[in-house]
């Protein structure tokens, strides 16, 4: 399935500048896998050493908090969009 993930600013120096990537991806797992695959380092940015998603970083699937689904394992259909959002609060996004 085609998905179109929102890449943003602060990891556009990964994706050389692109905001949007289209992958072909089955579950949220595998469409990190695939970002990983075109642009290394991606994954470790947004997946902690447990395979989770980062405590402040958020993934949105068509505007929806994957944390509400089942996390990377949610299924991805075509046409799907998901947001990279990272999270603002006090303190430094590692990029």
């Amino acid at each position: 399935m085609a998905v179109v993930v929102r890449v943003p600013t602060p990891l556009r120096r990964l994706t050389n500048g692109q905001g949007e990537i289209e992958v072909e991806a089955g579950t949220i797992r595998e469409a990190i896998e695939k970002l990983e695959e075109q642009y290394p380092g991606f994954k470790e940015r947004l997946l902690d050493e447990n395979g989770e998603v980062r405590r402040f970083v958020n993934l949105y699937l068509n505007d929806e908090d994957i944390r509400f689904l089942k996390g990377v394992d949610t299924e991805l259909k075509d046409g799907d969009t998901l947001s990279i959002v990272p999270a603002i609060a006090g303190g430094k996004l590692r990029v």
